[in-house]
């Protein structure tokens, strides 16, 4: 799946994504340990999907902390 594709997806909807890679990551490991299955290519392919939502999350994440930090040090003044 494209960066773009997942830039336009809700948080909630990543975080059902992720999952759902992550199951598939784990069934192509079988399948290609099993030799049922001949296309590795697909095993970092879906590596990297992984790891581009989770740095979408990540970037989330860091954008509400960074707002909630902001908040913070503003009540302080």
């Amino acid at each position: 799946m494209n960066f773009k594709d997942l830039k336009n997806k809700s948080l909630g909807e990543l975080q059902k994504l992720l999952a759902e890679e992550r199951a598939r990551l784990r069934d192509l490991r079988f399948q290609v340990a099993a030799e049922q299955h001949k296309q590795v290519h697909e095993l970092g392919q879906s590596r990297k999907t992984i790891a581009r939502i989770l740095t979408l999350l990540k970037q989330a994440n860091n954008k509400a902390g960074e707002s909630n930090l902001s908040e913070k040090t503003d009540n302080k003044q």
